[in-house]
């Protein structure tokens, strides 16, 4: 995964972000909006073709911060349900 800023803003930043799936993102934003300072949080497929997602996320504080806070929100969440999928799954 690559990502660059596109433009940034106090309240605002736009990345491009390559070598990804668009389903990862989509849990980072589900995470950002979870958050009562994000005033919008979107991502899209810029073309299918080049495999170029963007996202841009308005925010009442630092952006970059939020994104942060919501990844490892994310990576948490996923680490939770790997030890209960763990716990419940048994291979012979």
């Amino acid at each position: 995964m690559n990502a660059q800023v596109i433009s940034s803003e106090p309240k605002e930043i736009s990345l491009s972000i390559t070598e990804t799936d668009i389903g990862i993102l989509y849990i980072i934003q589900h995470e950002l909006l979870k958050a009562s300072n994000i005033d919008f949080a979107g991502v899209i497929v810029k073309h299918p073709l080049t495999n170029e997602c963007w996202m841009r996320i308005n925010s009442s504080t630092k952006p970059l911060g939020e994104i942060k806070k919501a990844t490892d929100s994310a990576i948490k969440m996923a680490e939770e349900f790997k030890q209960l999928f763990n716990s419940k799954i048994q291979v012979n």
